[in-house]
């Protein structure tokens, strides 16, 4: 079977099992990412190689607390600044050009916040008023996917020029501006058919979520080459393990969120 097809394969069955969470009940989307949030952060953690359990508890201590316990939005905003904070670390990290070692209290805190606060806010960013925006965080789904698949495709076929050659050497400048272009393109027919948003806004959410979702692909790159493995794990044919398939999506989510808080959506 041709890497194109499994890719294709195990891509339909990921958005057959996100849709069908999606439109199941709040609670099931709220489940399957709790799910995806452990996953990622076991893969993490075999990455770096950080001891211990504590983590699972600590995201899972974190995760009971803002989607179950409350929604004070002092609380939120502190949780977004401590997750954004690390993900701009990691965005100096990626630029880094000499090696760096983490301690194993700064790898708790990135796993926590870069994968567990992420996957908290991608969960956060469907409640308005706690009616759950199904139209919104599928929009938001297609974009990412659209982005993904094009970058992709126009790479393989098109690609000439690297983007990060030392990180991750197939990527192409290329694929990056194909993906962006029908990312907008998703953008723009979603603010005519799923008008919880205008197509303008649509559109700049989209900017955000590739701009920083390419950001979120190249950190978890670079970290897989620090550990010399070329996925972080097995689970998805075709695409490695579940943060290989979640990776810019995790890291976009508190940008998302934080576009959203700009857009008058989330309160």
């Amino acid at each position: 079977m041709s890497e194109v097809l499994r890719r294709l394969i195990t891509g339909a069955v990921y958005v057959l099992l996100l849709l069908s969470a999606i439109f199941l009940s709040s609670d099931a989307f709220d489940f399957l990412f709790m799910v995806f949030g452990l996953a990622c952060l076991y893969e993490f953690k075999r990455l770096v190689r950080l001891r211990g359990y504590y983590i699972f508890i600590a995201y899972l201590t974190l995760w009971w607390i803002f989607i179950h316990l409350t929604r004070e939005p002092r609380l939120i905003q502190f949780l977004l600044l401590l997750t954004l904070s690390v993900n701009f670390g990691l965005i100096v990290f990626l630029f880094e050009k000499k090696k760096r070692s983490f301690t194993h209290v700064q790898q708790f805190f990135i796993a926590l916040f870069y994968l567990g606060g992420g996957c908290i806010f991608l969960t956060m960013i469907p409640y308005k008023d706690d009616v759950f925006a199904k139209y919104l965080i599928m929009g938001i789904f297609l974009i990412i996917w659209a982005n993904d698949s094009f970058a992709y495709l126009v790479g393989k076929y098109l690609g000439k020029r690297k983007l990060f050659p030392s990180v991750s050497p197939k990527k192409t400048i290329e694929g990056a501006a194909g993906g962006l272009v029908f990312a907008l393109i998703t953008a723009y027919f979603l603010g005519q058919w799923a008008p919880v948003l205008r197509s303008s806004e649509w559109m700049a959410l989209a900017i955000v979520l590739v701009s920083t979702g390419t950001l979120g692909d190249l950190i978890e790159s670079k970290f897989k080459r620090m550990s010399g493995v070329k996925d972080s794990g097995a689970i998805l044919p075709g695409h490695g393990g579940m943060l290989d398939r979640l990776d810019s999506l995790v890291f976009a989510a508190p940008f998302a969120y934080l576009t959203l808080i700009a857009l008058s959506y989330v309160s």
